[in-house]
């Protein structure tokens, strides 16, 4: 008799130890689900935002489907790879994206290196750069693909691709995930047209040429990052556009544009000792402007000098320009 007992005992205890664990495992699985949960990436939402300040300087965000602008362009990556970017879309450097000041969230924008000729198509889903006398901030990758990734910054034109933004910002309203470029926001819907050009580009600066004068990656693993593997351009079939013929260009830094004569001749003559400033005027939408820059400026490096003692001096509106 004791012996039954001591037996139901031990049979009992198992089965409460065994009910606990799955208990346990039930708890510890429910908790890993959550966490998983909380800790997947968000997908990006269609912003503008309101209007921010920056070292001083204000930023007016607005949805602008006429943007075209020249200017510098740089590029940001391993130090932002992963991080939040201002749409609430997870970065990443590889993808085909960049940041802008004002342009709605997510945009289309063609980015043109002056440079060399090269056009890419990105997706604006983040705020910058800050950095004075910077119009754009692309990805690694974009930057890898115009030819700039090594020099860090290019003369570029950036243009706003009007229909398939309104398509973009329609659909994000309507509750679609942030597309990237290459990929179609739904099967019904794609904003990229553009093929991939056949032309034979010349590789970026101090990447390899290959009999075919195509990008190709180079049997050297330390410069794997500097150039751009086939596989990664078929991945992005829809990105590059075709070439176009590189034309001369000068910078300028600009410190304003006004519509009387006589404030664009006392701001040129604040800034004479910057050595060649000259006020020109240009019409835009029936209204006489006249703008007053320094230059033509032999290096972006000392564009960026010369923009800071223009800012310095009170032009806070002052920027790089490229003609």
């Amino acid at each position: 008799m004791k012996f039954k007992f001591i037996s139901t005992l031990v049979t009992l205890s198992i089965l409460f130890g065994c009910a606990e664990t799955q208990l346990i495992v039930h708890t510890a699985k429910k908790i890993n689900k959550n966490i998983e949960k909380s800790q997947q990436p968000k997908p990006g939402r269609y912003k503008i935002g309101n209007p921010y300040q920056i070292k001083g300087i204000w930023y007016y965000p607005n949805v602008n489907y006429q943007y075209d602008e020249t200017g510098i362009a740089s590029w940001y990556g391993p130090g932002f790879n992963g991080k939040l970017t201002a749409n609430g879309e997870i970065y990443d450097q590889n993808a085909l994206t960049a940041a802008h000041k004002t342009l709605p969230m997510p945009s289309i924008v063609q980015v043109t290196n002056l440079e060399n000729g090269r056009s890419l198509r990105v997706t604006v889903n983040d705020r910058g750069p800050y950095a004075f006398g910077r119009i754009i901030d692309m990805s690694r990758r974009g930057a890898q693909l115009l030819g700039f990734h090594r020099n860090g910054t290019a003369k570029v034109r950036v243009k706003i691709l009007s229909e398939e933004s309104r398509i973009l910002a329609q659909s994000m309203k309507n509750g679609a995930a942030l597309a990237r470029i290459g990929t179609p926001i739904s099967k019904s819907i794609d904003v990229s047209k553009d093929k991939v050009s056949a032309q034979n580009l010349e590789p970026p600066n101090g990447a390899q040429k290959s009999s075919s004068q195509s990008l190709n990656l180079s049997s050297n693993k330390r410069q794997e990052n500097d150039v751009i593997n086939k596989s990664e351009i078929k991945e992005n079939s829809n990105a590059i556009t075709q070439s176009t013929v590189v034309q001369s260009t000068n910078v300028y830094v600009q410190a304003g544009a006004f519509t009387r004569f006589d404030y664009a001749n006392r701001t040129a003559a604040k800034l004479s000792d910057l050595g060649s400033v000259k006020v020109s005027s240009f019409k835009r939408k029936g209204i006489e402007f006249f703008r007053v820059r320094a230059g033509p400026i032999s290096s972006i490096n000392s564009a960026d000098k010369i923009l800071e003692r223009v800012i310095r001096a009170g032009f806070l509106n002052a920027r790089i320009v490229v003609d």
